[in-house]
């Protein structure tokens, strides 16, 4: 199973409720960017798209080997790496996730995570992974969560999108297309609806962690 998907990794929120990236908060030694890399098993996945944006600097400053991954491929863990930088963060998300769509291979599967979510354990992941359908998204509770797996028939055309519209939104796109392109994966890890927006987050989350530790 390994490179069937490219896993996008989005960074380039300006984190104004977290007061700091989020990418760079600190956890287990290292910074939580590095960690989220860290969770992802290079069984299933060979190659990761990490999408900066506002606060891309930082970033080149805490992991300098991020400035290099602009122009190549580096290895990071086994991993593949690429970064894209957004140079217009303030359309949004959104605009960062076309940024780093618009330099992967046409034909490629891709999962999308953004950095406040942390990623789901390795087994349900692997079941997203095996699940073949455009639009697969994981659900713990009745409430849909992150990574979301897109097949190139429903991803290619999101580059075509007028980045200042108003539906040029991950969630309004999925939502208009037929149910019958959409699969549901029920899940027993609830870090998939997790939002780490804010510092009460961040010490929840990390609290709960030490815990189950």
């Amino acid at each position: 199973m390994k490179n069937k998907a490219a896993f996008v990794l989005l960074a380039g929120g300006k984190s104004e409720r977290m007061g700091f990236p989020k990418g760079l908060l600190v956890y287990n030694q290292t910074v939580w960017i590095l960690e989220q890399l860290n969770r992802i098993p290079n069984t299933f996945i060979g190659t990761v798209y990490i999408g900066l944006g506002h606060c891309y600097e930082d970033y080149f400053c805490v992991v300098p080997w991020f400035e290099e991954a602009q122009h190549r491929f580096v290895k990071y863990n086994d991993l593949k790496i690429k970064v894209v930088v957004n140079n217009s963060p303030e359309y949004g998300s959104f605009s960062t996730l076309q940024a780093v769509l618009s330099q992967i291979p046409k034909k490629k599967t891709v999962l999308i995570q953004p950095i406040d979510v942390p990623l789901l354990n390795t087994t349900e992941l692997e079941e997203i992974l095996s699940t073949d359908n455009a639009i697969v998204q994981p659900q713990y509770e009745g409430e849909g969560g992150y990574p979301i797996q897109v097949l190139p028939k429903f991803w290619n055309p999101l580059l075509k999108l007028d980045i200042t519209h108003e539906n040029s939104k991950l969630d309004f796109q999925i939502k208009k297309k037929n149910p019958k392109l959409y699969t549901v994966i029920a899940v027993q890890d609830a870090s998939i609806v997790h939002n780490l927006n804010t510092p009460e987050d961040w010490e929840n989350f990390t609290q709960s962690a030490e815990v189950m530790v």
